[in-house]
């Protein structure tokens, strides 16, 4: 499918930027096999009463929540996963020394695994790849704790006995303050803002978008559904995710 609206404004904004910023979201993992949310096959969409296993409140009082919880955990496509185009053609970017940060509400590890410097990937609901202990705050590597799955179906901690979960934002968790400061840093600071994949409902991961605009960064929306900053953006690409990237990219890097 040929790249066209819009596409000639984006190649024209992100060629002429020396320090892009990036928010990325579920879209841009969908073609690396991990379902979004809210898409028309989107987990909650398919299974709209899924949707409360990701309440925090709600998994620190049901055992047997935090047992389905698990066995989803466990089930998760991230574990074979293969970073997509998308992914290798930011890592082409970070490598040009044009990335100044990338913001992701993913939990995938996806953009590390595909090249993209760990240090200038933002995880603003954590990552799957480890586990947090909520009592002694004690992390242990994910798949270290899935082992005991046949043993133990709600594995608590080993040192304190507390309640684990994986180290993801749910509903009703506080966010870090910390990796908050350093994605508005990075929303702040950049010449062009790209949010990919992203509905741009979930705040303040959304609100990042304001704050790009506030300082004069134009912005460029790449999702495959409409998003509340479309008309706000100056180019909106419906483009597959897999292709606009790499071709906005390719432009970026045509212009060094």
């Amino acid at each position: 499918m040929p790249l066209q609206a819009g596409l000639a404004e984006a190649e024209a904004l992100i060629g002429g930027a020396g320090r892009v910023g990036v928010l990325t979201g579920a879209g841009i993992s969908t073609d690396s096999g991990i379902p979004d949310f809210r898409g028309p096959q989107g987990v909650w969409t398919r299974d709209p009463g899924a949707a409360a296993l990701f309440d925090y409140d709600t998994y620190m009082g049901d055992a047997d929540v935090r047992r389905r919880v698990w066995r989803m955990r466990r089930a998760n496509p991230a574990w074979t996963a293969e970073p997509n185009a998308a992914h290798r053609a930011l890592a082409e970017l970070d490598r040009s020394g044009r990335l100044l940060g990338l913001v992701t509400q993913n939990i995938d590890g996806l953009h590390q695994a595909g090249g993209v410097a760990a240090e200038r990937v933002i995880e603003v609901h954590g990552t799957i790849h480890e586990v947090e202990c909520t009592s002694c705050g004690r992390r242990t590597p994910t798949p270290e704790v899935l082992a005991r799955l046949d043993e133990e179906s709600d594995p608590h901690c080993p040192v304190c006995g507390g309640i684990q979960k994986t180290a993801t934002i749910s509903f009703g968790q506080m966010l870090d303050p910390a990796v908050l400061e350093a994605a508005a840093a990075t929303a702040a600071g950049a010449d062009l803002f790209l949010a990919i994949g992203t509905s741009l409902t979930v705040h303040p991961a959304a609100g990042l978008c304001d704050v790009a605009l506030e300082h004069g960064a134009p912005l460029v929306v790449v999702n495959a559904e409409d998003t509340p900053y479309d008309d706000l953006a100056a180019a909106v690409l419906r483009e597959p995710i897999a292709e606009a990237v790499p071709a906005l990219v390719r432009a970026a890097l045509g212009a060094d």
